[in-house]
């Protein structure tokens, strides 16, 4: 029978220091995104039903297959979200509350030109 070696204290801190430092990049990168129109004005969703539709007619999709990529593109959705509610939380932390406020101003005011 095999046995198996447990990583050691120092591949652990760098396995998770590589995950952390990917996770950090994937926030800062939603954030340069969201704040600077680099991306398409449309509302990500938006973006990705086109897509959906493209890709269906493209590539003469399934049925079954339509709905397995709608819910990957649903997933992925989501989870941009997530990472940009929690990049916006953290620059809030570091913040004052007068810039706290023209924050909140500039995320209404790029919430209002994406609709």
């Amino acid at each position: 029978m095999a046995s198996v070696t447990l990583p050691r204290p120092a591949e652990r801190v760098a396995i998770v220091t590589l995950i952390l430092v990917f996770l950090c990049g994937a926030v800062a990168g939603a954030l340069v995104m969201s704040m600077t129109r680099i991306h398409a004005t449309q509302p990500l969703s938006a973006g990705f039903s086109m897509s959906v539709a493209e890709m269906k007619s493209g590539l003469n999709l399934t049925d079954e297959q339509t709905r397995q990529l709608t819910s990957i593109l649903d997933d992925f959705s989501r989870i941009y979200d997530n990472v940009m509610s929690d990049g916006q939380s953290r620059i809030l932390l570091i913040l004052d509350p007068d810039q706290k406020k023209r924050f909140e101003q500039m995320l209404k005011q790029h919430r209002k030109a994406a609709q």
